[in-house]
């Protein structure tokens, strides 16, 4: 149960309406952030880490929830035992790799479900010492939802890390572009008027939409929708796939897209082709795709310290909304042109960005918190979750090697627990790779064979933006066979995309 305070100077300030809808009893969200290292890291400082770094960069790291006599929750400052939030689990010994991703894997997926202690500071770290086929060394880093959305969790942790090359300069990120309709022409204003009574159709169409889809209305039962009531509390596997950044912008570049279009366009193809190979009448399925959006007025990086600031353009907590998208349905001309996925990815997304429907949208819980509460709109919320069939949110990462205490991080990867849907993406770019992770039901799923459609999606996009026609053909190897095979004998699609920064 929550802790009770009636002493008003030992509270802090009050929650976030959306830091209150992800941690209440109707639904609970946990952020698990993968650092994956290249070397062992039992030699790892981690209490001095946790007591020198970790907690001073945030209040809320030495915080508990509390409700006040009015019933709103607040936080509240206490201390932090740190070695009840390190853990350490135990594997059998001298085992291969191949044996403990197995193990890492149950793992992930068991602490995943595991509700995080309310009697203190809500959030672990876990450090996994044993080598996988990807790492020397993994830490995981538990955080509750409450505590902050990717934006602010990921500045939290690259607070932490230095730069592997030299820990005295910053790290950078891929710049992010923010477009502008301004200084047009007035000779245009009579050009703008269809597009104004298509925003407001849009408009009225999206929140209506959103509101029946959010409270009456679901998609289909399908291959990746098992329409189960209790789909949070059922165990995930978690794969990971890698895609070249150099690749992704190549594709972009062919198509005047962004990077966060061709990667749900693939997204897209390689859900579709895997629905229509389990079940082939799921082409033409109603399904819908949630997408995490950032709300801030900057979509850029900011130091904790900043985000911490009063009126901060770019502020710590969970700023975010939600995008319903429905998935295209796979056709015959689809297929035979991939890209029309990475098209519709961008003419949607930027349709629903656009529409006033996401204020509204957001006007209408304001209105629900103040009137019926917080439970009632976390309520809300859960229905959004659970009606819909997949969900994806998207970070960006560091663009040089970093370290944590001389321990250079090979990968870096998130996944979200606690949401009603049975298939959830992460997405995060990390020295010119984009990392894929997929959580998917783990008795529903046939998460290989999924993560494999997905990768094949990605070859027909390729090579349909960028196939070099001069070259000559090379006799394709087992490899490529084996690929070809896979992905010709059913092709789908499927959509989610877009995310906590553009």
């Amino acid at each position: 149960m929550e802790i009770s305070c009636t002493s008003e100077e030992e509270l802090m300030q009050p929650m976030s309406p959306m830091s209150q809808y992800v941690s209440s009893s109707v639904l609970t969200l946990t952020i698990l952030g993968v650092l994956e290292f290249e070397v062992p890291i039992n030699d790892l400082p981690a209490y001095s880490l946790i007591q020198n770094v970790f907690l001073s960069i945030n209040p809320r790291f030495s915080s508990v929830m509390v409700t006040d006599e009015k019933g709103v929750k607040r936080w509240k400052k206490t201390e932090v035992s740190i070695k009840d939030h390190i853990r350490v689990p135990v594997f059998p010994p001298n085992k291969s790799p191949e044996f403990y991703n197995k193990c890492f894997d149950d793992y992930m997926s068991e602490i995943g479900l595991e509700a995080l202690p309310l009697t203190r500071p809500l959030w672990e770290i876990h450090i996994v010492e044993y080598p996988t086929s990807n790492a020397a060394g993994t830490l995981i880093f538990k955080l509750h939802h409450a505590l902050g959305d990717g934006l602010s969790i990921m500045g939290a942790l690259l607070s932490c890390l230095q730069r592997a090359d030299n820990p005295s300069l910053p790290l950078t990120f891929p710049s992010v572009k923010m477009h502008s309709n301004g200084g047009q022409s007035k000779k245009n204003v009579f050009k703008k008027i269809p597009k104004i009574f298509s925003s407001v159709y849009n408009t009225v169409s999206d929140f209506c939409g959103g509101v029946l889809m959010s409270t009456i209305m679901e998609d289909d039962r399908t291959p990746i929708r098992s329409k189960a009531h209790d789909v949070e509390f059922q165990p995930m596997t978690t794969l990971t796939m890698t895609f070249s950044l150099d690749q992704v912008k190549q594709i972009k570049s062919k198509l005047g897209a962004t990077v966060n279009d061709v990667i749900t366009g693939v997204i897209f193809l390689g859900t579709r082709l895997y629905m229509q190979e389990m079940c082939h009448e799921s082409r033409k399925s109603r399904s819908t795709a949630l997408v995490l959006l950032n709300t801030r007025m900057t979509k850029s990086y900011r130091s904790v310290d900043d985000m911490l600031k009063p009126n901060a353009e770019g502020p710590w907590g969970n700023l975010f909304s939600f995008l319903q998208i429905p998935l295209p349905k796979l056709t015959h001309a689809n297929l035979t042109d991939p890209l029309q996925f990475v098209v519709k990815a961008r003419r949607i997304i930027k349709r629903k960005r656009n529409s006033i429907a996401l204020h509204m949208t957001s006007w209408l819980l304001q209105i629900l918190n103040k009137h019926r509460g917080p439970e009632v709109v976390s309520k809300f919320v859960y229905g959004t979750l659970k009606n819909s069939s997949l969900g994806i949110t998207n970070i960006v990462g560091a663009q040089e090697k970093m370290a944590l205490s001389g321990h250079p991080v090979k990968g870096i990867y998130f996944m979200v627990f606690g949401s009603p849907e049975d298939v959830v993406f992460g997405i995060v770019s990390y020295m010119g790779i984009l990392r894929v992770s997929m959580g998917v039901g783990k008795e529903f799923i046939d998460a290989e064979k999924f993560k494999t459609h997905i990768e094949n999606a990605f070859e027909m996009i390729f090579k349909a933006a960028c196939g070099n026609k001069k070259k000559k053909k090379k006799k394709p190897n087992y490899e490529d066979k084996r690929r070809l095979h896979a992905a010709t004998p059913c092709m789908t699609v499927v959509f989610f995309a877009d995310l906590i920064c553009n």
